[in-house]
């Protein structure tokens, strides 16, 4: 099953006032007419009822539009149905739209867009916000700049570079698609459009150069979906939404005024929005089917992508069980770099999925956006938390409301399962829900169904402070574990608990950043300990991407709203934004293999979050099984100066020092080897990988291993090693000068990992360190590799 933490939100209509009545009454009198329509604008408009600025999105292939000679009168006949047949449409169009996209702003009430959003080829209305040229905005907070001489320029933004994504689909109509400045489809590509439910062959591009789906494992295996699921497409269309976010993360289009509901607002960008996508439609409403991925790949390899990017994952296998392991390894062989989400299943030690060394495993990370949504409460305190909701412009949102958390029972009601809350007991209060069982926007939902006002997510201590956020569907925040206890034991002493939700929308810089997601998978690796995974963390909460337009935000059926934007949480949101940097790579250094590009990205990693600090998980600094090299940074890995490189055949070897059978090789690799004969070629063989992994079982004191760099910096480069030694732990390491005379020359050397650990002392299960190489005259090109010792 794929990793996915979605998104919620929802702005009610404002109640009615007796100032509405007023206005409409003396607008009647003629010799009043200018007084009272001052008076009537001034009241209407302090009650929050009147009419606003709208941006009105169209599809830009209506199937209306051919009814008007012109698309001026197609948008203006938008505003004729939805108003009043005395009212000249005109004087309430602002602007018409035909090349920034299709639609237009207008001036219009709540009433009239509940109107104007049931009317056909309307894709979304949004109401107008007041934006700053921030970002949604990952690309930003790893240091990506079309202005400077970084990864985007270096590579010309992917250009060239094909990325296959293995997902849920896509909806092609999504902004993040458009072709608008993209070179021709490559001429390599053998791929294709494949039609389907509402998907055409002409629905792909110069951008989205191909699509297709894989049905069959799913239509044999599943159940059919319940009655409350948005319905599936049997097509590359994209009905849940992870397949178009996680596409437009990796290589969407600049797409600017983007946002969720004003929050977050910016211009939305891919990791490499110069590449080419390929859509691979695998994952459908229970999950995905490793038939089905199985055979996206096989296709996937012929069609010549260059990058795979999948999202999707469970617990750790052995390689030969793992369908993933298998089929990337062939993608490998063909040169295609494999980028995998680690799993969400942290902080579980183990827990890390996709540990083939031929696969690039991606953590999750924070960045330093917050979207606050403080409560404060009846005595004067506030709790922290946070939410999408578009609270901040709704003062209704912000009403101090009675606090009820409806326990007791085995409705689930503190969990706020759907038909649990008793509406005598929440209507028209804030209503507090654990966090866990059922979705976190789903809670808002059944919370909405009960006639509550409003809602406070409370973290267990299963989630601790971790703040996934939503759009809910009505105004709502998420706080963390020590908060929440603060807000229960101030109800518990309270008679008459109240509190009120203060929206803050966007922040940006004022928190550390990056930091372990509590959710991001994490090692030891569970089947190879002299590989390190995850291998790399990358920005995975929060993260705002692509959205389909037949959906709300939340992703829910009873979410009405619709968006081009929306939120995500999981190594799923991680996973592209390393296949859209592995693509910039890829089309900076076309000749490099996988492992080469892996190798880029592992060594040039951030050990240090942005203020130098240590990158902290939780409340302790990250050890490697969390962060494994460290967070990525493009701009480096776009030039790394040495690179640890792997042919396909090493991982042959390796998978013989682990002792797996002829058969099981041979399931993995389609090789038929003899692991003796093999061994007895390679004394002492140590698979190149980026980083160093060494498990001392019982009496074992030392380890030798071999590393082999390559130079993809300048010639006559020398490099000098650094080592800091795990605790515990002598390290050796020679030479300790590496001169590299030409570009592509390839150097050894070796490291000698001694345990100091006695019996006696205090027992360390494991311990960590580095080993970095550092070029004596560029202070650039720092080739780090983290150390990671355990004692088994």
């Amino acid at each position: 099953m794929f990793e996915l933490s979605s998104s919620p939100s929802n702005t009610p209509p404002l109640p009615s006032s007796p100032s509405s009545y007023l206005c409409l009454y003396f607008s009647m009198e003629p010799k009043l007419h200018l007084f009272f329509s001052a008076l009537c604008f001034y009241l209407v408009s302090a009650y929050g009822n009147t009419l606003r600025t709208y941006i009105v999105q169209l599809h830009p292939h209506g199937v209306t539009s051919c009814l008007f000679p012109t698309k001026f009168l197609w948008h203006l006949s938008f505003l004729d149905q939805t108003l009043s047949s005395e009212e000249d449409s005109s004087s309430r169009l602002l602007y018409s739209y035909g090349s920034a996209m299709e639609g237009f702003a207008a001036l219009l009430t709540e009433t009239e867009i509940e109107l104007l959003r049931g009317l056909p080829d309307v894709v979304a209305v949004r109401p107008d916000q007041l934006l700053q040229l921030q970002t949604t905005y990952s690309y930003k907070f790893l240091g990506l700049s079309s202005t400077t001489d970084g990864a985007w320029v270096k590579s010309g933004f992917g250009r060239g570079t094909i990325i296959g994504v293995l997902d849920t689909g896509v909806w092609p109509e999504s902004p993040s698609f458009a072709d608008q400045g993209m070179p021709p489809v490559p001429k390599r590509w053998k791929g294709m459009c494949q039609e389907g439910q509402n998907f055409k062959a002409t629905s792909c591009n110069r951008k989205l150069i191909g699509a297709r789906f894989f049905i069959k494992g799913h239509h044999v295996s599943s159940v059919p979906p319940s009655e409350n699921m948005v319905d599936e497409y049997i097509s590359p269309r994209d009905s849940s939404g992870h397949g178009t976010h996680t596409s437009s993360t990796a290589g969407g289009v600049s797409v600017p005024m983007a946002s969720v509901l004003g929050n977050g607002a910016g211009v939305a960008r891919g990791m490499a929005p110069g590449a080419h996508i390929a859509v691979y439609k695998v994952c459908w409403f229970n999950g995905c089917y490793s038939s089905d991925i199985l055979a996206a790949i096989d296709v996937a390899i012929v069609d010549g992508v260059d990058v795979l990017s999948l999202s999707l994952g469970g617990f750790p296998l052995p390689l030969f069980d793992d369908s993933i392991a298998i089929g990337s390894f062939r993608a490998v062989e063909h040169g295609i770099s494999v980028i995998c989400a680690a799993g969400n299943n942290g902080p579980i030690q183990s827990s890390v999925a996709n540990i083939a060394p031929w696969i690039a495993t991606i953590g999750a990370s924070t960045v330093d956006r917050k979207f606050p949504a403080i409560v404060r409460m009846g005595n004067g305190e506030y709790v922290y938390g946070e939410s999408l909701f578009p609270g901040k412009s709704l003062p209704i949102a912000e009403k101090e409301l009675e606090l009820v958390y409806v326990t007791g029972g085995n409705s689930g009601s503190e969990f706020c399962f759907r038909g649990s809350l008793p509406k005598e007991k929440v209507k028209g209060k804030m209503v507090v829900c654990d966090r866990g069982v059922n979705g976190r926007a789903e809670k808002g939902v059944a919370v909405k169904e009960a006639g509550g006002a409003a809602m406070i997510l409370a973290n267990t201590e299963i989630n601790l402070e971790e703040d996934s956020v939503d759009a809910h569907v009505l105004p709502a925040t998420e706080i963390g574990y020590a908060e929440a206890v603060r807000l229960k034991t101030y109800m518990d002493t309270t008679s008459h608990p109240r509190a009120r939700i203060v929206f803050g929308g966007t922040v940006i810089g004022t928190s550390r950043a990056p930091e372990v997601a509590q959710f991001s998978a994490r090692g030891p690796n569970l089947y190879d300990s002299t590989i390190l995974k995850p291998d790399v963390i990358a920005p995975g909460v929060n993260i705002i991407a692509a959205w389909p337009q037949n959906l709300g935000p939340t992703g829910l059926p009873e979410d009405t709203r619709r968006v081009n934007f929306t939120v995500m949480s999981g190594t799923s949101m991680a996973c592209p934004h390393v296949s859209g940097i592995a693509a910039l790579i890829h089309s900076a250094h076309p000749g490099w293999t996988p492992a080469a590009i892996k190798s880029a990205i592992m060594t040039s990693a951030d050990a240090s979050d942005h203020r130098g600090k240590p990158i902290m998980d939780g409340s302790k600094p990250a050890a490697v099984f969390a962060v494994g090299a460290g967070h990525v940074n493009p701009n480096r890995a776009i030039d790394p100066g040495l690179i640890y490189d792997i042919k396909p055949d090493e991982y042959v070897s390796h998978l013989c020092t682990l002792g797996y059978t002829r058969s099981e090789i041979f399931t993995i690799t389609h090789r038929n080897v003899s692991c003796s004969e093999k061994l007895k070629m390679n004394r002492g063989f140590s698979l190149n990988y980026p980083s160093i992994s060494v498990a001392f079982k019982h009496g074992v004191k030392s380890k030798m291993i071999t590393r082999r760099l390559t130079n993809v910096g300048n010639p006559n480069s020398v490099y000098s090693v650094q080592v800091k030694p795990p605790e515990g732990v002598k390290v050796r390491v020679k030479p300790r000068r590496l001169i590299f005379k030409h570009i592509n020359q390839s150097l050894n050397y070796r490291i000698w990992v001694i345990s100091r650990k006695k019996t006696q002392t205090k027992k360390i299960s494991y311990a960590e360190g580095q080993l970095t190489w550092m070029n004596a005259h560029n202070s650039f090109h720092r080739v780090r590799s983290p150390i990671s010792v355990t004692w088994k």
